[in-house]
């Protein structure tokens, strides 16, 4: 039996790092890459440069292919339908996957299945926003296009009818939905096989700043027992009901009243699971390869009592190498994750990760890290 070759659409970070998770395992990797300086396209060696919203494009990928997987959800649904009929497996499938891709279609399904979520419904314009607001406490809403928004992008808080209008000028739906009062961000990861078996990860405290993912702490400090366990089912009741395969990552907010709602979906690796690199028994990564190739999952357990994820994001500090002597010298213990991208103010250029016995000193080391490598902290 020869060793599989696992198709991967989009070339960025999350592929660089599933195409790592894979390479103990003799698993190979294509990759279909915008362009051939994308994060993972440094490291693949069978790269493919084409648009992944060209069918022909696609299909020509998918020849050679054992399976098909994804970095992003951004791939058109009636593509992976053709790919399907083709007789190519893609994991996860398309009746999956749209519920990542449009929140309308996430919201009605996670209603049909008694899934809590935030108060919600399409809105046709700006009065019917206000209409929206009206009907439970007033403004501000929340708004956001049903396709295409991540990290912040395609998302509107709202304070009134007038500052409703720039949702509508992208031309597709938009979900208005209830500004949550919570107390904090949670998300709980779970990996699910074609043939039903799944595994969930602890459940982490993601920290976001200006919409953007920033710390995540795993497992989530102070978060009592009976809520973890809930927030754990809630999220392979889902992967089962969606029928989803991979990775799935389900955001939720912690309500002040101690309820848990479901935020967001994402069907691929998910940067509150980058911790699992350092701090799990098996990786989200390596749990998502194992997944879509069909094999026996792996302990998602953690190994330290403590690990925490801190984002490295772009500043004004392009040389990041000739930080990692002090970085590395400071904490032996550190770990390391560099995305092979261009220095830009605010964009995710890789990530560290620290563990251990002591939340608060975990906490600092990650932070000092991330803050070196960017240049804001300078002793």
């Amino acid at each position: 039996m020869t060793f599989p070759v696992v198709g991967m659409v989009g070339g960025g970070q999350l592929a660089r790092m599933t195409h790592e998770a894979g390479i103990p395992l003799g698993i190979r990797f294509k990759l279909l890459s915008d362009t051939p300086q994308d994060s993972a396209a440094q490291v693949v060696s069978d790269v493919v440069v084409g648009d992944y919203r060209d069918l022909d494009t696609l299909r020509e990928f998918a020849r050679g292919c054992d399976v098909i997987t994804f970095d992003h959800e951004h791939v058109p649904t009636e593509h992976l339908r053709a790919l399907e009929a083709d007789g190519i497996p893609v994991r996860p499938g398309p009746d999956a996957l749209v519920h990542a891709q449009d929140k309308g279609v996430m919201r009605a399904k996670l209603d049909a299945i008694g899934v809590p979520c935030p108060r919600h419904r399409i809105v046709s314009d700006p009065q019917d926003v206000a209409a929206f607001a009206a009907e439970g406490d007033g403004f501000p809403v929340v708004l956001k296009t049903v396709r295409g928004g991540y990290d912040g992008k395609g998302v509107w808080v709202v304070d009134s009818v007038e500052e409703a209008a720039d949702p509508f000028k992208a031309g597709v739906p938009v979900l208005a939905e209830e500004k949550v009062d919570f107390v904090r961000e949670l998300a709980a990861n779970v990996v699910r096989s074609p043939h039903g078996q799944a595994v969930a990860y602890p459940v982490v405290e993601s920290r976001q700043v200006n919409g953007v993912c920033d710390t995540v702490i795993a497992p989530a400090p102070g978060l009592d027992e009976a809520i973890a366990l809930r927030a754990e089912e809630m999220a392979l009741n889902i992967a089962k009901e969606l029928g989803v395969v991979g990775h799935l990552a389900v955001e939720l907010f912690q309500t002040r009243d101690g309820r848990i709602l479901v935020n967001e979906l994402a069907m691929r690796p998910h940067n509150s699971g980058h911790w699992s690199m350092d701090g799990a028994v098996t990786s989200q990564f390596a749990n998502h390869v194992r997944a879509v190739l069909d094999l026996p999952l792996g302990d998602p357990r953690p190994r330290a009592k403590w690990t925490v994820m801190v984002n490295v994001l772009g500043g004004d500090y392009p040389d990041m190498y000739s930080a990692y002597l002090h970085c590395m010298a400071r904490d032996p213990q550190l770990k390391i994750h560099m995305y092979g991208k261009d220095v830009k103010p605010g964009r995710k250029v890789g990530h560290v990760n620290t563990y251990g016995d002591d939340l608060d000193d975990v906490l600092e080391r990650a932070r000092h890290a991330a803050g070196y490598l960017r240049g804001t902290i300078t002793e």
